[in-house]
């Protein structure tokens, strides 16, 4: 098949190397239709037979054309010989066109005259001096030497060619193979794309059925979703309850858990209340016992560990009970009868706890040294008497009745307390304030954690009423340890000073507790004052009857005797202020600055009082001394005592010290002074 195509276009190939030019007998362009006296041109070997019916219809149209220029025309230039067919007759037996006598008579009929044919159609066929029968066969040779011409050709070429031939042959073979093996991959391809198709259009049947589904689900979703909210318990919460440690993983746990029961408790009072409800309150209450006793096993451990030795209770207040703190509110609301003994038994351990510490520390303070101030040491006591010339100090550690430095002991409130070691091993001797300072300072420390606690701890589930019982009942023994304590430090103390320094410290407290907002610890602050305001007007008695007694002995013994004057210092009769009016100045400068702030209510003012005028009444006994002929001696003596007096509380300020001032200033004005 591809050879006879291959064939079929060699063809013209090969007449394509003939020249290209028209094998028709007529000539290119003639302007007269002379015979031609050439050899008639030979035709290519390729001529096919179109080139007859070429030929003739050129002559035909030769015979039809119009007259030329000139008038002349082809009959007109060459006659015909009798012996010659009509040559339209010969034409029409060549091409099978024979018409009936009829036809040709109408067709001469029909025949348009010269004049009126086209002018293109003048054309000169060259007949080359031949007939048309000769012109015919001629024409036909031709034909037949050309179509052997041309076969004998073509069979060379192809003998020539028939290895390129048999190469293009096989490519065409490969060229197929190929494109079957393509046909293949299309068809299989085309095969793989239908089942994608169909799998397409499944999907997309089921993602229907799915977002159909869907759309059935939210619809139910949210008609059950609420009912299903209020009952549902996630097995975790089930297993972190059950077998979880305790921490803040667990509290969450916890919440969840409470949530779920009271919205379940509320559900269950409905009326249109669902049957599952029914079934999982069951098991909602064995979970919540559960819990309820991992609860009272956590806190029982924890006040345990409180009785540890060496424990810093605040430390597991923090860490153990306020962090988990929601746990005692679950447990007080689902079993108010365990909250409360969990309750108890941790007041009870605090008090076991605070008292036994404070006890220890109350040892520890007891053990320090402290001065011991009694009688001996009143103003008016006879300094020399009680000494003796034999035992009398080289120089004493202390002074009883000045102030000095122990009144910074008020400026520094906020210092910490003295560790109980400390207080053991320490060798100094202190004033009746320090240990008073140390022990009050830790119990109001602790007291104001303790309460803290409380409220923090218990509040949620207990009023402040109840918190501050709670508190009492802890803090009631070492309150009581307090108020031994503070008796036995100035039970035996005639240290006016130091119990007032104690009254000061005492009221400082007051202040800071109200600071922190610890109202349950204002029984025991005045419980202390009512320890320390009794012992300090004792005191300070104890100082007004030693300066009675002083006056009362200068009868007995003499002015002389009473200045603390030898015979021969007597018989001078010197002006110059007496010894007790030293002291009893100190005694008042510390008596007044520690009263700076004093209230008309406090009993300083009358104790001082009565202090003041049993010291007049001695100077004025010993003024009598001078005799009336000292008259001038005695006033200056007075108002040199009242000098002092002035000099020394001039600086101190507060009310107090300002009546106390203008009274003495009466009295030097009273006798001369300047």
């Amino acid at each position: 098949m591809w050879l006879e195509r291959l064939s079929g276009q060699s063809t013209p190939s090969t007449s394509s190397s003939v020249p290209n030019r028209s094998y028709s007998p007529a000539p290119r362009r003639s302007s007269h239709l002379t015979p031609n006296n050439n050899p008639r041109p030979s035709y290519g070997p390729r001529t096919s037979s179109l080139g007859l019916v070429s030929r003739a219809n050129s002559s035909t149209t030769s015979l039809n054309s119009p007259q030329l220029a000139n008038g002349s025309s082809l009959r007109q230039e060459i006659p015909a010989p009798p012996d010659v067919v009509d040559p339209l007759e010969a034409l029409e037996v060549l091409l099978g066109k024979r018409k009936s006598t009829e036809e040709d008579g109408q067709q001469d009929r029909e025949r348009v005259p010269l004049d009126r044919r086209p002018t293109d159609l003048d054309v000169d066929i060259d007949f080359q001096g031949l007939g048309l029968d000769a012109f015919a066969q001629d024409a036909g040779q031709e034909k037949i030497e050309l179509s052997r011409r041309n076969t004998n050709q073509t069979v060379e070429e192809y003998e020539v060619e028939k290895d390129k031939f048999e190469d293009l042959h096989k490519s065409i073979l490969a060229c197929d193979d190929v494109l079957k093996s393509v046909q293949n991959s299309l068809t299989s391809f085309q095969q793989d794309l239908g089942a994608v198709s169909a799998e397409i259009e499944t999907l997309q049947s089921r993602s229907t059925a799915m977002n159909t589904r869907l759309e059935n689900r939210k619809v139910v979703e949210a008609l059950l979703g609420p009912a299903i909210e209020e009952v549902a318990i996630s097995p975790d919460v089930v297993s972190t309850i059950s077998e979880g440690p305790i921490d803040q993983s667990w509290v969450k746990a916890l919440e969840d858990l409470d949530k779920r029961s009271v919205m379940m408790h509320r559900a269950s009072q409905t009326p249109n209340k669902s049957l599952a409800i029914s079934d999982l309150k069951p098991l909602l209450g064995d979970l919540i016992n559960k819990a309820i006793e991992r609860i009272r096993d956590f806190f029982v451990s924890q006040i345990k560990a409180l009785r540890s030795p060496s424990i810093n209770a605040q430390i597991i207040q923090q860490q153990s009970f306020i962090r988990y703190k929601e746990l005692y509110g679950f447990l007080a609301r689902r079993h108010p009868v365990l909250g409360e003994e969990i309750g108890q038994a941790y007041i009870n351990t605090m008090r076991w706890y605070y008292l036994s510490k404070f006890t220890r520390y109350k040892n520890a303070l007891e053990q320090v040294p402290v001065f011991v101030i009694d009688k001996n040491d009143a103003i008016g006591a006879d300094q020399t008497a009680h000494w003796g010339p034999a035992n009398r100090p080289s120089q004493s550690s202390h002074d009883a009745l000045a102030i000095g430095r122990r009144a910074e002991i008020l400026k520094q409130p906020h210092q910490a307390a003295l560790p109980s070691h400390t207080a053991e091993d320490s060798k100094q001797t202190y004033y009746v304030e320090t240990p008073f300072l140390h022990f009050n300072l830790a119990l109001v420390d602790n007291a104001t954690a303790e309460y803290s606690f409380l409220a923090n701890f218990f509040s949620s589930t207990i009023g402040f009423q109840t918190v501050s019982r709670h508190f009492s009942a802890i803090f009631s023994p070492t309150f009581s340890l307090g108020h031994a304590f503070t008796k036995a430090l100035v039970e035996g103390s005639d240290d006016c000073l130091g119990i007032l320094l104690c009254v000061r410290l005492n009221q400082h407290f007051a202040f800071e507790l109200q600071r922190r907002k610890i109202p349950v610890a204002d029984g025991y602050i005045n419980g202390t004052n009512m320890l320390l305001w009794p012992r300090f007007q004792l005191a300070m008695d104890v100082h007004a009857e030693s300066i009675k007694r002083a006056t009362s002995a200068i009868s007995t013994r003499g002015a002389a005797s009473a200045l603390g004057l030898g015979a021969d210092a007597a018989s001078k009769q010197s002006t110059a202020p007496h010894m007790l009016t030293q002291r009893f100045s100190q005694f008042l400068q510390g008596i007044l600055m520690l009263s700076r702030d004093a209230g008309d209510d406090e009993p300083v003012g009358n104790s001082l009082g009565r202090l003041r005028g049993e010291f007049e009444a001695f100077l004025t006994k010993v003024g009598k001394g001078f005799g009336s002929a000292g008259e001038r001696k005695r006033e200056r003596f007075l108002a040199n005592n009242y000098s002092l007096i002035l000099t020394i509380v001039g600086d101190t300020g507060g009310k107090l010290a300002g009546d106390t001032r203008e009274y003495f200033e009466g009295l030097r004005d009273g006798v001369g002074g300047i």
